[in-house]
């Protein structure tokens, strides 16, 4: 049974990002279309043409991601985990103290030959709050490196099924700590911290650069929160009746759950869980964000930006027509060829323009 978990998951965690390529419409991808568009709120006709078969296929296999899902993913990462498939960069794993005496891992990279006065990177994974581990995110970390030559490092965050809030973000703002105070080892420059994540990881790192302006106890010069889960209230439009691939407002719903637990439909829900309660949005970080434009945190993530612009940020933003949550994964997809140009010519522009005294 560990052997078979093994392989349904590996697919779901590498292959499918790896290995989806759907450059045309073909007509197995309409015969799928018209037949379950009268079941769908977000038709075929929506998706970008790219990504229809693909998105069809995984609304098909996986309507929805359930607390059972969360479990057995969590099940297989904890026992086996995934490899590290990053190249030609180092990969050191330091174990940090919690105030409980347990253990947090951070899975830290950085070239292979060391270089000085280079940005210093928190990256935060995704996975609804509720999955995933560092590993999954090799090609995001991939890139940061080799444009730059960074240190990143990536925390095994405390999922929701473990412990709800605040033991994912505690994981978290104690990793940037961490990188504020040990980055010198690896080159890293004081005055440029980055923080960046997708999906709950941009929740995350939103979450992380709240705290960090409130406290003063880092001053982050860029945040990246792509496609970030801002919102537990589900009050937007798009994150109403969303059925579009991936990630729809069924699963929103069970993810905001696990992560807020007994304090689900409350208003005891602090900014730090949910960065969308923030009303204050001035003193934060130049951001660069992306999000597609079908999936639920469409309206969250542009009210997000225009709350940036309106208390004086400067923010770099992009929408993607036709894409739903995490279309970049997709990698022999144009939209997500052009999503990675954008994040990686804007991390460069960041290396170069952006930095923050401690």
């Amino acid at each position: 049974m560990k052997k078979l978990i093994a392989v349904l998951l590996s697919l779901i965690f590498l292959l499918t990002p790896l290995t989806i390529s759907a450059t045309a419409e073909t007509n197995y991808s309409r015969t799928i279309g018209n037949l379950s568009d009268g079941l769908w709120n977000v038709k075929t006709s929506d998706i970008h043409p790219e990504l229809r078969f693909a998105g069809n296929l995984i609304r098909i296999i996986m309507p929805q991601f359930t607390v059972g899902f969360f479990k057995i993913a969590n099940l297989f990462l904890d026992n086996i985990g995934l490899p590290d498939l990053t190249k030609d960069i180092n990969r050191e794993e330091i174990y940090i103290e919690r105030e409980d005496g347990s253990k947090l891992r951070l899975s830290v990279y950085s070239p292979e030959e060391k270089k000085e006065n280079v940005p210093g990177l928190l990256w935060i994974h995704g996975g609804g709050y509720g999955l995933g581990c560092p590993e999954q995110d090799f090609a995001f970390i991939q890139n940061f490196i080799d444009a730059s030559g960074c240190v990143v490092v990536a925390p095994d965050y405390t999922n929701s099924t473990t412990a709800p809030y605040p033991a994912a973000f505690n994981d978290c703002y104690n990793a940037l700590l961490w990188l504020k105070e040990n980055g010198k080892n690896y080159g890293m420059r004081d005055n440029q911290i980055f923080v960046g994540g997708n999906s709950a990881g941009g929740g995350l790192c939103a979450a992380v650069t709240l705290k960090a302006r409130d406290t003063g106890d880092v001053n982050i010069a860029f945040q990246m929160p792509l496609y970030p889960m801002l919102d537990d209230r589900m009050i937007t439009e798009s994150s109403q009746n969303n059925d579009a691939p991936i990630w729809n407002s069924a699963s929103n719903e069970v993810g905001w759950k696990l992560y807020l637990g007994e304090n689900y439909g409350t208003d005891n829900v602090s900014k730090y869980a949910s960065p969308a309660r923030e009303t204050d949005y001035a003193n934060l970080p130049p951001t660069l964000t992306y999000v597609g434009t079908i999936e639920p945190f469409t309206d969250e993530t542009v009210e997000y930006v225009e709350n940036l612009k309106e208390a004086g940020v400067e923010v770099n933003f992009k929408m993607f027509d036709g894409c739903f949550h995490g279309f970049d994964l997709l990698k022999f997809t144009t939209p997500a060829k052009e999503a990675d140009e954008f994040l990686i010519n804007g991390f460069k522009y960041a290396v170069e323009n952006y930095t923050a005294e401690q």
